[in-house]
């Protein structure tokens, strides 16, 4: 962690830099052709940033990982990727698993992210959309706020759909811990369960405008590691399952708020990809132990 941490640290400040001077150009010269060479030089630049970044972790830590992908994905396709979520050190292993192979990763961030020293102004300058991740709670005393989520989901997806693009959906919402897992009585043994109310709103804005769907399911067989221990080695291995799905038709126009038929029809789809991932994720770890074993 010595060594890594200080290099990733001036790495983020070496892209941060011209990244910053590109999107302030973007911003002031509101042309359609210049900002399309702006998008393309700043998802250049992040994808230079992930890469550094990947390469440094396989130089200077013995985490070694274990990928099976689809062939054929596209640089220029349209992507809804799915994955569980375990960890912030989630968000490395999809940008090692994913980087220059389908668009840049873009997340729908909690609007506090954007006052992360310098991250939280390249997340901006990259287009990932900032929402408020209201808790039910919230959205019952003050319905309003589920509709500002809901519309900040269309603007976003309106943009993406005239340009290469990965949307990343966390679909549980929250980490996984054992705690979390006992208050939802989850009926998946290493999964907390899905909601689906955000990949609806997805769908709906731009199903059909959607390449594929990328399921990916990740594990960690040593236990579920923090952002420190992956900076200080101490991830023996990763594991990482990639599914391509098809985008279901029916699925991709209704309305999940109102259409309460419709809304049952989405769970269900979204229980079945959940039960296929605790499978494929047990699958993983028993793999890695059996081969401990050996």
């Amino acid at each position: 962690m010595a060594l890594v941490l200080p290099l990733v640290v001036v790495n983020t400040l070496v892209h941060a830099l011209p990244l910053f001077a590109v999107a302030l150009a973007k911003a002031a010269l509101p042309l359609a052709r210049f900002r399309r060479a702006c998008n393309a030089a700043l998802t250049g630049l992040a994808e230079s940033w992930i890469g550094a970044n990947s390469a440094m972790m396989g130089w200077f830590t013995p985490t070694r990982f274990e990928i099976q992908a689809p062939p054929g994905l596209r640089v220029d396709g349209h992507y809804l990727v799915l994955a569980n979520h375990q960890s912030w050190v989630d968000i490395l292993v999809l940008q090692k698993v994913f980087n220059r192979r389908i668009p840049l990763l873009r997340f729908f961030l909690k609007r506090q992210l954007f006052w992360v020293p310098v991250l939280g102004l390249a997340w901006w300058a990259l287009d990932f959309p900032f929402m408020g991740r209201y808790t039910h709670r919230q959205i019952a005393r003050n319905p309003e706020l589920g509709r500002r989520d809901m519309e900040a989901t269309r603007r976003a997806c309106m943009k993406f759909r005239d340009m290469p693009v990965s949307i990343m959906n966390f679909v549980e919402g929250t980490r996984f811990t054992a705690d979390k897992h006992a208050r939802q009585d989850s009926p998946y043994r290493h999964l907390l369960k899905p909601r689906s109310g955000g990949v609806a709103f997805v769908l709906g804005a731009m199903g059909d405008g959607l390449h594929s769907l990328l399921d990916v399911t990740i594990a960690y067989p040593g236990g579920r590691p923090t952002m420190a221990d992956m900076m200080a080695g101490r991830v023996p291995e990763v594991r990482v399952l990639v599914r391509e799905r098809d985008v279901p038709a029916e699925l991709a126009a209704g309305d999940y708020q109102q259409d309460r038929p419709f809304r049952a029809r989405f769970q269900r789809w979204m229980n079945g990809l959940w039960e296929q991932k605790d499978e494929d994720m047990a699958r993983l770890l028993d793999a890695a132990a059996a081969r401990g074993q050996a």
